[in-house]
């Protein structure tokens, strides 16, 4: 699932019913009679478990696309690790909203969630789901555990390399664990199981996540290219933690803009570059680009869910659109624009052309209504010379969690934050990515921290960063306002506690150590 040419590891469905319990309330399907007593009597095992890590960013469970869930109690296509995540990123802020009714999507759309908000409680399932799968492959595959099965020397060097790529996608799911929830508990591989987990402060959260990924940077190879494609890697280590550092200050308490400017630098210095087609980075070919730095891969074939891209562009599509045009066979008519992210787009800017206006308003007086709003279609099932995926329901598009563009505008948000580095590096990384669709260069004077947090959502608009962003730049809630914020058409401000999650209810309820997040 890993390249589209190039899949060294098969789709795993390895049943891991290993006591792999992390959080109290967490319950792994289906149950089987594997056990870790014969489940590496097969070498390539250890590939297959590692497989089903990975997988965990991409599917909902056994069988996919549904049936046979890994998370209970909510539709397995709410579930799934990149839409859950998604909407958590954007649906409450001045980017995106979402027509539909399910109970707890409206009070997304209008930052008026409760702690027992069925997608915030399948989130928190989801990371710590992964957790628990990287926690219990980290258990079996010990020194002590591969000399019991008389594991050959060059499996066992193998293996030393997978232990590294399943410690930074236990770091990747602490660092959203961090950033959407705060406090919680931290649960390694030498965690008693007999135990209840004990919550964590945000700042421990933080420096576990950095130790980490400091730690197995140099186990991983330099970039997540070729057979690599889709895998942890060392820029992608440094994407982590150029992220967290950019947001020390919210999640430790700490200014670190040196650090995040030089973990960017690293990420640039590994060798990607600015695609200069600037769809491809979103069409069904975009394995291919040169500007990724870490995705979550998505076939249509091998890895089918019904969330992923299969959502964002399904999900995109209604009324009078072609579906064609994306390469899909329906719309699902929920997403929209908020007039508050179109009005940030120049006339000369190319990348607007991806905004649908056709039969729609831009304003919208009813959340309900499909019209209301224009679409986006960003994402397409699509490949840059125009063939339409391998299958019209599930895409073939990844979802580029990390990509150059991101890394240029962190470098040069750093460099007005103190972090040192050289400002007219910054101002050229910036004009790079709006020279590139048409946008006019800006001048020194132009660049400005309130510029930034504006590129940032016209170059990365819909790619899960805006309520990071906005809550780095003080406007998420009790500052800033936009088209239905807080329940009100015209937007209010809403109270500084949603600036983190809560903890879900039933957790709480499971485990008596846990304390809510304040205001919930």
């Amino acid at each position: 699932m890993y390249s589209k040419s190039t899949r060294w590891l098969a789709l795993a469905l390895v049943v891991l019913s290993l006591g792999a319990t992390s959080c109290s309330d967490l319950t792994l399907q289906p149950q089987s009679q594997i056990t870790s007593g014969n489940i590496f009597s097969d070498p390539a095992s250890y590939q297959a478990f590692l497989a089903k890590l990975y997988a965990g960013l991409a599917v909902t469970g056994q069988d996919g696309p549904a049936g046979n869930p890994d998370i209970n109690g909510i539709d397995e296509g709410f579930s799934q690790y990149v839409r859950g995540y998604w909407q958590l990123q954007e649906l409450p802020t001045d980017e995106a909203i979402i027509g539909w009714g399910d109970t707890g999507l409206p009070e997304l759309n209008t930052q008026t969630w409760s702690a027992s908000n069925p997608f915030t409680t399948a989130m928190y399932a989801r990371i710590f789901y992964q957790i628990a799968l990287a926690n219990e492959f980290l258990r079996q595959t010990t020194d002590a555990q591969l000399a019991t099965r008389g594991t050959s020397a060059a499996l066992s060097t193998q293996v030393a390399g997978f232990r590294a790529e399943a410690r930074f996608l236990r770091a990747l799911s602490y660092y959203h664990a961090v950033d959407l929830f705060g406090n919680v508990p931290i649960v390694d591989e030498n965690f008693d199981l007999a135990k209840l987990p004990v919550q964590s402060t945000r700042t421990e959260v933080f420096t576990f996540v950095e130790t980490e990924l400091k730690a197995i940077r140099s186990a991983l190879p330099a970039t997540s290219s070729g057979n690599y494609y889709g895998r942890a890697s060392q820029a992608a280590v440094d994407m982590t933690l150029a992220h967290l550092y950019l947001n020390a200050k919210v999640w430790s308490g700490t200014d670190r803009p040196t650090d995040a400017l030089a973990s960017a630098s690293a990420a640039i210095a590994a060798g990607s570059s600015l695609d200069a087609n600037f769809g491809r980075v979103f069409a069904a070919d975009n394995n291919a680009s040169p500007e990724m730095i870490f995705s979550v891969p998505f076939d249509g074939i091998r890895t089918r869910t019904y969330g992923g891209t299969t959502y964002l562009i399904h999900a995109s599509v209604g009324d009078n659109m072609d579906p064609a045009t994306a390469g899909i066979d329906g719309g699902w008519y929920g997403l929209r624009l908020r007039p508050e992210a179109v009005d940030r787009f120049a006339a000369d800017d190319q990348r607007a052309s991806q905004i649908a206006t056709s039969g729609r308003t831009k304003t919208i007086a009813s959340i309900g209504s499909s019209n209301n709003g224009y679409a986006l279609l960003k994402f397409r099932n699509v490949t840059s010379a125009g063939k339409v995926g391998s299958n019209l329901t599930f895409p073939d598009t990844d979802y580029p969690m990390y990509r150059l563009a991101d890394a240029y505008l962190i470098y040069a948000e750093a460099v007005l934050r103190g972090g040192g580095g050289s400002r007219a590096t910054a101002l050229n990384y910036v004009n790079a990515i709006r020279r590139r669709n048409g946008a006019a260069d800006i001048t020194d004077a132009q660049l400005t921290l309130p510029f930034i947090l504006d590129e940032r959502s016209r170059e990365l608009l819909w790619e899960g960063f805006r309520r990071q962003d906005l809550i780095r730049f003080g406007s998420f809630s009790s500052a800033g306002v936009w088209t239905w914020k807080g329940n009100v058409a015209a937007g209010k401000v809403t109270e500084a506690f949603r600036d983190l999650y809560p903890i879900p209810a039933n957790e709480l309820s499971a485990n008596p150590t846990l304390k809510q997040n304040p205001g919930y």
